[in-house]
């Protein structure tokens, strides 16, 4: 079992600082539960910066469920927990050190302000001893012995039997009357709903962000390249690509979408036979994207004087690639920060309606779009 207590990120914007800061001074005790907080005028002197600022840190607060606002009154400061004790959090990721926003929402979730005072479980498989899919249902077997007080639970993406599991994982948990929190995607295909909160980005803006910036670059074609089979979040990813398309009059057809079964040159020649000097390819996630910058290079393209590309996900070795990705930026910090604020939710409110929890994504420009990447402060 795992606990960490609150940090801070160098060079956090103004807002993150002054919410990192009354968040410290909440959780240490310095203000009690049901306390009236400071007014916004009483925090802007305190921290010599602007009433914006402070009522964004405040809508932080709000949304961590550490203060409650109140239409007439102000604000004041809730419970952080009816638990007196810590609780212990399963952290179900079939997916992590094959996927890499993974990790980074799992620091996230430990460094919540909530988490200091609870644990999270790391449970153990018996790796090639067992299928993903046999792993992912002894950890949840696991945590159901254990008694938890909820899981985090990332779906399975690929396998033969990927939706089957998820589901058993799912009714497993709900028979024990264990909450849950989905990560980054839903057990069921869109638009489906399942009724458990989901905490990650709206992946149709993040296709729609990416294709509609490779449009006004200049590209006069553009086509997205993923994975057969891929997740909800590609398929999510897709539909926002094409809707980008329709919006701006860009060239569209079938073959706009190409799923691959593998990312080489006997495969993407092909799908470059449409495309002219200066078209644009939005890859599906950063790893497409790495791996089909590596063949595009192997092939004589240069990128982005004869082909541009945008990835999704920002992940770290994104800006360390050939050419640096211009990418969707997923905060996966963030994205942990509220999942640990949905799963308190859920053990304090059983009975609530499902919520998706989206956390706001962005474009970072690089070089291989061929746009001027903004400038470093």
């Amino acid at each position: 079992m795992v606990s960490r207590s609150f940090t801070a990120e160098p060079h956090a914007p103004k807002y993150r600082q002054v919410f990192e800061s009354l968040s410290r001074d909440i959780l240490s005790g310095q203000y009690q539960a049901g306390q009236k907080f400071p007014s916004e005028a009483t925090l802007v002197r305190q921290f010599r910066t602007s009433r914006i600022t402070i009522g964004r840190a405040l809508r932080e607060l709000t949304q961590r469920g550490l203060v409650e606002r109140m239409a007439g009154s102000g604000t004041y400061v809730r419970h952080a927990h009816p638990a007196e004790d810590g609780l212990v959090f399963g952290l179900l990721i079939p997916d992590l050190g094959h996927t890499e926003i993974f990790e980074p929402i799992c620091r996230g979730i430990a460094a919540a302000p909530q988490a200091s005072r609870h644990a999270l479980l790391w449970g153990h498989s018996t790796p090639g001893l067992a299928s993903p899919e046999e792993q992912a249902l002894q950890l949840c077997d696991q945590y159901i012995r254990k008694r938890v007080s909820g899981v985090f639970f990332a779906p399975l993406e690929m396998g033969a039997k990927v939706q089957e599991t998820n589901l058993t994982i799912v009714s497993r948990l709900e028979r024990a009357r264990i909450p849950l929190v989905l990560l980054d995607r839903c057990v069921l295909p869109y638009p489906h709903r399942c009724s458990h909160d989901l905490v990650g980005i709206d992946n149709r803006r993040a296709g729609y962000i990416a294709a509609e910036h490779l449009v006004r670059s200049g590209a006069r074609r553009v086509s997205m390249v993923a994975y057969s089979g891929g997740a909800p979040t590609v398929e999510a990813r897709i539909a926002g690509f094409r809707e980008a398309l329709a919006a701006h009059g860009a060239a569209f057809d079938r073959s706009s979408v190409h799923r691959l079964r593998a990312i080489d040159p006997a495969s993407v020649q092909p799908l470059l036979a449409h495309h002219r000097k200066g078209d644009g390819l939005v890859c599906a996630n950063d790893r497409t994207a790495g791996q089909l910058m590596q063949v595009l290079l192997l092939l004589g393209y240069r990128i982005p004087h004869d082909i541009r590309i945008v990835g999704i996900d920002d992940v770290e070795y994104a800006s360390l690639l050939p050419v640096a990705l211009t990418t969707v930026h997923q905060p996966c910090r963030e994205i942990g920060e509220a999942a640990m604020a949905a799963m308190l939710d859920c053990v304090e409110r059983p009975n609530m309606f499902a919520r998706d929890v989206l956390v706001e994504s962005h474009l970072v420009v690089r070089e291989s779009c061929g746009a001027a990447p903004a400038r470093k402060r």
